[in-house]
């Protein structure tokens, strides 16, 4: 008898893991302040510099310190009422730089700064998880 090749049959089958139950709380209180400024003329140089001190809040009332730019969150400038790229402007505590000389005298600006540094998860009840079944046969 000539001779033959003996081959190694092998199969394997496995289920994926399941997950049950588990409780998550999240709380999503963001902090949203707005601003409010009027352009005026000794703003507008090589670029737009409006200082925190030009903008007053919401109740009317003068701003001393504009808010830092948020790691989490986001900021939003309003020239004449229309919304303006993110790249055109620089926040920081001691004013708002536009990125611009063509704005006019009188021409209002709103800041809008959204922080969501406050967000928070929780997981108040651990969650089951099967572990996988693997099934080999040779």
């Amino acid at each position: 008898m000539a001779a033959s090749l003996i081959k190694l049959y092998v199969s394997a089958s496995a289920s994926a893991p399941t997950a049950s139950g588990g409780t998550v709380t999240t709380t999503v209180d963001p902090n949203v302040t707005r601003f409010d400024a009027v352009l005026t003329g000794g703003m507008i140089t090589t670029d737009t510099t409006i200082p925190a001190a030009s903008f007053s809040d919401d109740n009317g009332d003068p701003v001393v310190a504009l808010p830092a730019p948020p790691t989490s969150g986001y900021y939003n400038v309003y020239v004449n009422g229309v919304l303006q790229e993110g790249g055109l402007s620089t926040l920081t505590t001691a004013s708002l730089v536009l990125d611009t000389t063509l704005a006019v005298a009188g021409t209002p600006v709103v800041l809008e700064v959204a922080d969501f540094s406050t967000t928070s998860s929780t997981i108040t009840v651990e969650p089951t998880i099967s572990a996988p079944t693997i099934t080999i046969t040779v």
